[in-house]
């Protein structure tokens, strides 16, 4: 009834632009289900087009990819006390290290490798007021060290370069110490706008989906199309209320589509009728409330449409951007919704 649509060719044709462009190795990001995309195939697409790296948020992540018998370095940083980390060290997993607590968990185990992860104005996870400590630790298990930007996607706000010079300002630190680790700061933003922060590699997340954090990239090649069926389709008169709420009514005779997704698929629920479907080239703007398993779309009293017609929801006339702006969110959120139990098809493998 409903179907998530992933070209893999155009992600690995949008990997190699951005490698071309950065001139430094790569590490893809998949966590989160590849944003939506389905983690074990676009790790492995990312892989084929020249990926260094992959990373994850989630220690359960770079276990399922270790699993799947992908073989590429493999980067988890999202990491508390008290995790699996002999497993993880024994499956060559490399780990990011926010605090004192997990360090010394990490540190002590034989093989392991570190990518410190240091507070530079975020605000978030990151080394802060335990770095002069940390200094006193044996270090030699660091091959990294990284922060993330906040206003990447700004790139003309000062705040990237404060937050690249505290980072040098840690990196040098570390130097000092003997240490000369892979440097990471660039997001996929940075990577796209800033020379600077490029460091010795860089992390690319939403472009290599096709979608850009700064604008609507031409050179970018959707990955995700997404469609639905029309579970029915029938006519209404005008004025006639929509949906849970009536919080629309139809302005005159006309055609209503019930698309089988809803928000238990990850359709925001506060959608308007700024997103909606395209059927034989045709926009349908949402009308009413979006509910669990479905919602409404006005077809137009002239539609040709069908019960059981297949609908388009992402792709065609409304993309993730648009999508976006009708939610009032960011199109990383629209795809990465996506539930999983919405049938991925994999196309180009």
């Amino acid at each position: 009834m409903r179907e998530v649509e992933i070209d893999l060719a155009a992600l690995k044709a949008n990997l190699k632009l951005i490698k071309a462009h950065a001139g430094v190795p790569v590490l893809a990001i998949v966590k989160a289900d590849a944003y939506g995309h389905g983690l074990i195939p676009c790790a492995t697409a990312a892989v084929e087009a020249g990926a260094d790296y992959l990373g994850v948020a989630l220690l359960e992540e770079a276990f399922a990819l270790r699993e799947a018998g992908i073989k590429a370095p493999i980067l988890a940083w999202l990491n508390p006390p008290g995790l699996d980390y002999e497993r993880a060290v024994a499956a060559d997993i490399d780990l990011g290290v926010s605090s004192l607590e997990v360090f010394d968990e990490i540190n002590a185990i034989d093989g392991a490798r570190i990518h410190l992860k240091v507070e530079t104005g975020m605000g978030r996870n990151g080394f802060s007021t335990e770095w002069s400590e940390l200094m006193n630790r044996d270090l030699v298990k660091v091959v990294g060290v990284m922060t993330h930007l906040a206003r990447a996607d700004e790139p003309n706000e000062a705040q990237n370069n404060l937050q690249i010079e505290n980072f040098n300002i840690r990196v040098n630190e570390l130097k000092e110490k003997g240490i000369s680790p892979i440097r990471h700061i660039s997001n996929t933003a940075a990577t796209l706008s800033n020379q600077s922060a490029r460091f010795d590699m860089v992390r690319v997340g939403i472009a290599m989906y096709g979608l850009s954090p700064l604008n609507r990239d031409q050179s970018l090649q959707p990955v995700m199309k997404v469609r639905a069926r029309l579970v029915l389709v029938k006519e209404m008169p005008a004025n006639h209320p929509i949906g849970y709420g009536a919080t629309a009514h139809t302005k005159s005779p006309t055609k209503i589509g019930i698309v089988g997704m809803g928000y238990a698929d990850g359709i925001p629920r506060n959608a308007n009728s700024g997103a909606g479907v395209t059927f034989n080239g045709q926009s349908a703007a949402i009308i009413g409330r979006v509910s669990m398993d479905q919602f409404a779309v006005d077809l137009g009293a002239d539609s040709k449409a069908k019960t059981g017609d297949w609908v388009t929801v992402i792709g065609e006339n409304y993309d993730a951007y648009s999508w976006a702006d009708a939610c009032q969110t960011i199109h990383y959120e629209i795809t990465t919704r996506m539930a999983p139990r919405i049938k991925r098809n994999y196309k180009n493998k």
